[in-house]
């Protein structure tokens, strides 16, 4: 066999393995499923009736630029709570895409722990199909669970204001930016090689999500927080999903809300050229 087709194989086999640990952990599989209906709940409900969105009163403009007179109707006259939740939705699908820190961050640690790193590196497989097997699979749970926040998102006044191409785009990039994530979570996990200290680490990547225009615009932030927010990458993906989606948006004078789509691939591009190659190398040479 080729070493392309030797690489797919061994990709297959490794994403199989994931799978069959979700399916045989329902448990795990649940509250991937259910986190996002909380998320929708707490901050669409919890936060909405307190937080009103410059620009949110046109509904029809996602553009970076939109502005607005706070405490204006909400989004196409539902009022200020849904136009705050139609502000939100991009923010909660872009914080789907960064928890793919999370799981294989504590699945790489616990394989190292375990000593199941070390039987696969002594076997004749390719470690790039291996770590892109997992990678994979975390991919193909990511869809169900956009899949079912976008249909919450529906039912509580969430509303594609752009086109079609443009909405495809947006998921298409919330996948991309998830599977950047889930090399991240790999490179940690190898990193550290422990599931106990990896589940510790977790709590790192929650002020990466919050510290971001996900939930709150930026304009209300300290000047030097706010830079932080903008240059975050969560905060170009969330922006380019809502300039996408068509969703209201707050002003931002930042180069990455300027530009967020092309921002947002550029962040992608940088996480899987710098922690792909490190994931596999370390991958690689574990324990030498």
């Amino acid at each position: 066999m080729s070493a392309v087709a030797n690489l797919a194989a061994d990709a297959w086999s490794s994403m199989l393995r994931v799978l069959l640990h979700y399916r045989r952990s329902p448990g795990l599989l649940a509250v991937s499923l259910a986190v996002p209906v909380l998320m929708v709940v707490v901050f669409g409900y919890v936060f909405g009736s307190a937080i009103t969105v410059p620009g949110a009163e046109t509904g029809a403009t996602g553009a970076t630029g939109a502005t607005g007179a706070a405490g204006a109707a909400g989004v196409s006259g539902s009022g200020p709570v849904d136009g705050y939740r139609e502000f939100l939705m991009p923010g909660l699908f872009a914080m789907v895409a960064v928890n793919g820190i999370m799981p294989t961050m504590v699945g790489a640690a616990r394989d190292v722990g375990r000593g199941v790193t070390d039987r696969l590196r002594s076997m004749a497989v390719s470690r790039t199909g291996l770590l892109l097997g997992q990678t994979l699979a975390d991919l193909l749970v990511s869809v169900v669970v956009l899949a079912l926040l976008a249909a919450v998102g529906l039912v509580v006044g969430w509303r594609i204001r752009g086109g079609a191409a443009d909405a495809a785009g947006a998921f298409g990039l919330l996948l991309l930016f998830r599977f950047a994530m889930t090399w991240v979570g790999l490179l940690l996990g190898l990193a550290v090689g422990k599931e106990e200290a990896a589940g510790q680490l977790v709590v790192a990547v929650f002020p990466l999500a919050m510290v971001t225009n996900a939930f709150v615009p930026t304009g209300g932030m300290p000047g030097w927080l706010a830079t932080v927010a903008e240059w975050n990458p969560m905060s170009a993906v969330v922006q380019a999903g809502r300039d996408l989606f068509g969703n209201p948006s707050a002003p931002a004078a930042a180069w990455p809300m300027q530009h967020a789509v092309p921002a947002a691939l550029l962040w992608c591009a940088v996480l899987l050229l710098v922690c792909g190659p490190f994931a596999v190398r370390k991958f690689a040479t574990h324990g030498t």
